[in-house]
């Protein structure tokens, strides 16, 4: 039967990338419009993958060093020897989910743009269609990489489950490892270029957004390629297979069983076809509203998220037995949970509720107040999603048998983070939709479409907004309940290993190992995002003071006689961004293996849970500030509070500056920390039980 069932998660993964490329190929159908558009999405396309060609030259010194220490350890006798490679395949499909998204988004902004021509329904439906490659291209190789690796461990290598649980949460170590260097960077490009654009052309020039005058503009659009759909394609497929290969683990650590281990794949892959059946049902009709909109998308996640409740079910019964039947409700709990996350979100966010609409109003008094208002709405935001994880760990724990089990207990909340992701295929898509439709309304701007094109562009990009902060969300959710699976598994690791029980023996919040452990993590998440807004801010610097001087220093720019010098901002960001996303990511790697050679392996798990409970807390009011702040922005955009270019609006934008890093690259980024953490300690947990000084 294991054969079956791997053979069935093998099926569903060529599936999800049979219908990626099915839908790239009829989004490639449509027409690009006038040559203006096409000359303008190429140069777009063209700074994109010159920015990802020099990330993967660092990236790979990056592997290629840590692929000699994983080897040097497993010839020492501390790993299996196919956990250096395990760690090389992960971080290489990780960059591939990140470059096939970006490839296809920035082939199908311009195609956005010009189908908003024709309609709002034809808009969404291309900008869709370009999000689901993503969205089925991060699954599809996601359990591609890990059925081929599970049928070689078991069936070819044939190794006991525990040595092929360790292998492939290595092969997560190297997905974590990209995706931290893709979201960092990418996030670092993208706000730099957009604080620059925003702040020296909105605010200073008074010119409108996307206006082909402000030489930042075109770097901006080249930003939201390789941050939001490349750097978040790397973030989401990380926390895919984090939480199947958690899930995998301890399946084995409370059933020694590899059907207990075979269930999250088996889960993930029925996901992906609950996924493809929703896509079908997003569309909507010509004027529709923000929330007529967001319905859409709505409807077909929660198709998806329903079909996969209800199929679950005899799936647990058929793979664990009917001694083990209630796990189904582990499975369920991460399901409501991520909705219910997705729709607190939302609340706080989107300019059709109070929050974001009274951020709005603050823009009367000023900037501060504004400034004040977003902070407070983001630091309010964390209340619900954190009672949220709480009833779904505690629920996912104990009607998983946790009362007697403790083993059971955790394989359950493991689950739940698989079940919250099960769908990510269709949930990433109307994450990854935003980017594209935030790219086409700027091709409208600069191409001089008309003011309808460019009103349907903006409604499509004020709802990319919401999405994009309510997947933030969902992704931030998931990261916790993973971060908490794989902390058991860093215990069940240590134990397993000769003399480690006893290191781990005393985990009390009372043994100074703990605590200080404890402390340490929970500062992280502040050093790691104090790290990272200080690169966008220095990166911003860099990029006003250009685009001042080319206002400066072209003659007839202003006037629209000259053409800016595009390509100098996109370079600009480029060595900025790749420069300074090495500290942080580096960081994230080191800091696990001093702590645990210095405080032991207690040190290290006090460390994971300070990083894990600050960490959700911290990603959770970034993520939902920024958003607000930006919703507020377009809310007065959309002519309330004075509208474009009043005093009100300049307020707004400089909110919308401050938040842009907030959502873009210190918030996502924080939830893939707190799961390297974990991850780095687990591959490194020989060397901490052998050489540790406590």
């Amino acid at each position: 039967m294991e054969k079956l069932l791997i053979a069935l998660t093998f099926a569903c993964s060529v599936l999800a990338l049979l219908f990626a490329l099915f839908t790239a190929r009829k989004v490639l159908k449509f027409s690009e419009g006038t040559d203006l558009m096409k000359k303008i999405s190429a140069s777009i396309c063209k700074g994109a993958n010159a920015y990802l060609k020099r990330q993967y030259k660092i990236v790979v010194v990056f592997f290629a060093v840590l692929f000699v220490i994983l080897g040097v350890m497993a010839f020492l006798g501390l790993l299996t020897p196919y956990v250096p490679f395990a760690f090389i395949t992960g971080g290489f499909f990780s960059a591939l989910s990140g470059f096939i998204g970006m490839k296809i988004a920035t082939s199908s902004n311009a195609r956005t743009a010009n189908a908003c021509r024709e309609g709002l329904n034809k808009g969404l439906r291309v900008a869709f269609s370009a999000g689901s490659v993503m969205g089925f291209t991060v699954v599809g190789l996601g359990l591609l990489d890990i059925s081929i690796w599970f049928f070689l461990l078991k069936f070819a290598f044939k190794l006991p489950n525990e040595a092929i649980t360790s292998a492939m949460l290595t092969f997560g170590m190297g997905a974590s490892s990209m995706a931290l260097f893709a979201r960092v960077g990418g996030g670092i490009f993208t706000k730099a270029a957009d604080v620059g654009a925003d702040l020296v052309g909105k605010v200073e020039a008074g010119i409108p957004e996307d206006d082909p005058r402000n030489p930042a503009v075109i770097a901006d659009n080249v930003g939201d390629n390789v941050g939001d759909v490349a750097g978040m394609g790397a973030d989401l497929y990380e926390s895919y297979v984090g939480s199947v290969i958690s899930a995998c683990a301890l399946g084995v650590a409370a059933l020694h069983s590899i059907t207990a281990m075979a269930l999250p794949l088996i889960l993930a892959a029925v996901g992906v076809i609950c996924s493809i059946l929703g896509t079908f049902l997003v569309r909507t009709k010509e004027g529709a509203s923000q929330k007529q909109l967001l319905g859409a998308l709505s409807r077909g996640t929660n198709f998806s998220a329903v079909l996969i409740a209800i199929i679950s079910f005899p799936l647990v019964y058929f793979v664990l037995g009917k001694a083990n039947w209630t796990v189904y409700f582990a499975i369920l709990a991460g399901l409501i949970s991520g909705v219910l996350i997705g729709q607190s979100t939302e609340y706080f966010t989107s300019d059709s509720y109070k929050p974001t609409r009274n951020l709005a109003a603050t823009s009367e008094t000023g900037t501060a107040t504004i400034i004040i208002g977003g902070l407070s709405v983001g630091m309010l935001s964390t209340l619900i999603p954190i009672v949220i994880i709480s009833v779904c760990i505690l629920a996912a724990y104990f009607v998983s048998g946790g009362g007697t089990s403790a083993s059971m207990g955790l394989y359950g909340i493991a689950l739940a983070a698989v079940g919250m992701l099960s769908t990510l295929g269709i949930t990433l898509a109307t994450d990854a939709y935003g980017p594209v439709a935030d790219n086409a309304g700027g091709i409208a701007e600069m191409a001089g479409l008309e003011s309808s094109v460019r009103e349907r562009t903006d409604a499509l990009d004020s709802l990319g907004n919401t999405t994009a902060a309510t997947g933030k969300g969902f992704a931030i959710g998931s990261a916790a309940l993973t971060a908490l699976a794989l902390m058991a598994s860093y215990i069940d690791k240590i134990k397993s290993i000769d003399g480690g029980a006893a290191k781990i023996a005393n985990l009390n919040i009372t043994n100074p190992t703990v605590l200080i452990g404890l402390f340490i993590g929970a500062c992280l998440p502040f050093v790691f995002a104090a790290l990272t807004m200080n690169s966008v801010g220095r990166a911003a610097q860099s990029v006003v003071k250009e685009v001042r001087r080319q206002f400066k220093e072209i003659a007839g720019l202003m006037d629209g006689k000259a053409e800016a010098d595009y390509a100098s901002c996109v370079d600009l960001c480029t060595k900025s961004s790749l420069h300074e996303m090495i500290l942080p990511t580096v960081v994230a790697v080191i800091v696990p293996i001093i702590v645990g050679l210095i405080l032991g392996c207690t040190g290290v798990v006090g460390m994971l849970a300070g990083a894990t409970a600050s960490g959700f807390l911290m990603a959770v009011f970034m993520s939902n500030s920024g958003g607000a702040w930006d919703n507020a922005k377009k809310y007065i955009e959309s002519g309330v509070h004075g509208g474009k270019g009043s005093e009100n609006h300049k307020a707004a934008v400089v909110g919308d500056t401050v938040g842009d890093p907030f959502k873009d690259t210190s918030g996502p980024s924080i939830n893939i920390l707190i799961k390297l953490l974990s991850m780095v300690s687990i591959v490194f947990a020989a060397v901490i039980v052998n050489y540790s000084l406590l």
